[in-house]
C-alpha cells in the first residue's frame, strides 16, 4: 500500500492526540459491541485493532458484547424460529441454551483470540462467572429473558487491575441456577455504572441521533437527558432508539460521566471519538452541555 502521509504527518497526529490521551489514561471506558458492526470481519478486526491500541496508552476498556445475528443463524440451522416481542428475543429454555452456547461460546471467544492476536491481553467472561449478573424473570411472555436484579462488578475490577481487557458476554443466571438471556445495551448501562467509567460507548448501526432519521446530515451532536424526552415526545428518537436512550439514561444515572451513541460501522469510529476534537455520533450527558454542541 502506498505510503499517504510522511513521517511530519504522523507526528502531528499523534503530538494533536496528546491531550485526549493524557485525559483517559488510567480511565475506565466500556464498549457496547454487537449487532452489524460484528457481521462484517475485516471491521470487526479494525475495531479489535482500536480496541488495543486504547488499552496500550492506558485506557481500561471493558468490551461487553451481543451476538443476535449469530444466534439467528444458529437457532435457523436447528430448524427454530425466533420471535420477538417489543424487539426482545422471546427465549424458551432450548433458546436460552442455543444463547448460552453462541454469546459465552463461540463469539466471546473469538472476540477474546482477536484482541490477542493484535497484541492486547483479553479474558472472556459472561454474566454467569462471579455472578457478574444476577438477574430475574423480566416478562413471562418473554420465558428466559433476565431483568437485571444485581452486578457483583469484582470479576471485572480484578481483570482491570491485572492490566487484562475484560471481554462480557451478556447472560445473567438467579441463585437458582437459572440462565437468562439479558439485552446487551441495558447490561452495558448496568456494568459502566457499576464501574462509574469515564465514558460508556454504544455502537450500533447509525450516525447517532438523527432529526431526520433518513438524512446523516442531521445528527445531533449532543443532548441532555431532559432534550432527549423532548424529542421522543416529538417523534424524533423513535423505534429502536428509544431503548437505546433509555439505556443511555440508566447508565448515567447509575454514574457513568457520558454516553455515546455512534455507528459502529465507521472505521475507526472509537479513535475518532475518543482522541479527536471532533467525537463521533451523539453524546448524552445528565446535565448542561459539554463543548462539543458547538462542534
Amino acid at each position: 500500500m502506498e505510503n499517504l502521509f510522511s513521517n511530519a504527518q504522523r507526528a502531528e497526529v499523534l503530538t494533536a492526540a496528546l491531550p485526549y490521551i493524557k485525559r483517559y489514561n488510567g480511565k475506565v471506558v466500556v464498549v457496547k459491541y454487537g449487532g452489524n458492526a460484528m457481521i462484517d470481519e475485516s471491521l470487526k478486526e479494525q475495531v479489535m485493532e482500536d480496541i488495543v491500541l486504547l488499552w496500550l496508552i492506558g485506557v481500561k476498556i471493558v468490551l461487553v458484547h451481543g451476538g443476535g445475528p449469530e444466534i439467528n443463524d444458529l437457532m435457523q440451522k436447528l430448524g427454530k424460529k425466533a420471535e420477538f416481542v417489543d424487539g426482545l428475543r422471546v427465549t424458551d429454555k432450548e433458546t436460552v441454551d442455543i444463547v448460552q452456547m453462541v454469546l459465552c461460546g463461540k463469539v466471546n471467544k473469538t472476540l477474546v483470540n482477536l484482541l490477542e492476536s493484535k497484541g492486547g491481553k483479553a479474558v472472556g467472561l459472561s454474566g454467569m462467572d462471579g455472578r457478574l449478573i444476577e438477574a430475574t424473570v423480566k416478562d413471562a411472555r418473554l420465558g428466559y429473558v433476565g431483568k437485571i436484579t444485581n452486578i457483583h462488578i469484582d470479576p471485572v475490577t480484578d481483570l482491570l487491575e491485572k492490566g487484562y481487557i475484560p471481554v462480557i458476554s451478556t447472560v445473567g443466571c438467579d441463585k437458582d441456577g437459572n440462565t437468562y438471556n439479558i439485552n446487551g445495551d441495558t447490561a452495558a448501562a448496568h456494568i459502566a455504572g457499576a464501574l462509574h467509567a469515564e465514558r460508556l460507548i454504544m455502537m450500533t448501526d447509525i450516525a447517532g441521533i438523527l432529526r431526520d432519521k433518513d438524512n446523516a446530515e442531521t445528527l445531533i451532536p449532543e443532548v441532555t437527558i431532559d432534550e432527549a424526552a423532548e424529542l421522543r415526545a416529538e417523534g424524533v428518537i423513535s423505534g429502536g432508539m428509544i431503548p437505546k436512550v433509555e439505556c443511555c439514561i440508566e447508565a448515567l444515572h447509575h454514574g457513568v460521566e457520558n454516553v455515546i451513541i455512534m455507528d459502529g460501522r465507521v472505521p475507526h469510529s472509537i479513535l475518532m471519538e475518543l482522541l479527536t476534537d471532533e467525537g463521533a455520533g451523539t453524546m448524552v450527558t445528565a446535565g448542561a452541555h459539554t463543548d462539543r454542541a458547538a462542534k
